[in-house]
């Protein structure tokens, strides 16, 4: 087999449960210790904490499908499209802080 995948830190593949709260209610979810950290680096790119990050996909998936059958999964596969997508995610971002600061902007000019 490939060491590629033989090689990794059995750490990386352990699994990890991690308090959330998500509209004020307490919740745990389990995911392995690789997709934390990938969830920390998406995060921080968005400029918030894991917390917030998982809160608001939580928010826009129930707007999109009105459930979230298995939540974990979807934090997994959204792991991965991150991964496959990175490019777009960083022109989505830096779209939203664009329109950001033109708002800012905007409402500086309006009160000067």
């Amino acid at each position: 087999m490939c060491n590629l995948f033989l090689s990794q830190d059995p750490a990386s593949y352990a699994a990890e449960t991690r308090p959330i709260r998500i509209h004020g209610h307490a919740t745990s979810i389990r995911l392995e210790a690789a997709f934390w950290d990938i969830l920390e680096q998406i995060a921080a790119r968005e400029e918030m904490s894991v917390a917030r990050f998982v809160s608001v996909l939580h928010d826009e998936i129930l707007a999109r499908r009105g459930e979230v059958p298995n939540f974990a999964s979807f934090l997994r596969v959204s792991c991965l499209q991150w991964l496959r997508n990175q490019d777009v995610h960083a022109e989505e971002v830096q779209a939203r802080r664009r329109a950001r600061q033109a708002l800012v902007g905007e409402n500086e000019t309006v009160l000067a």
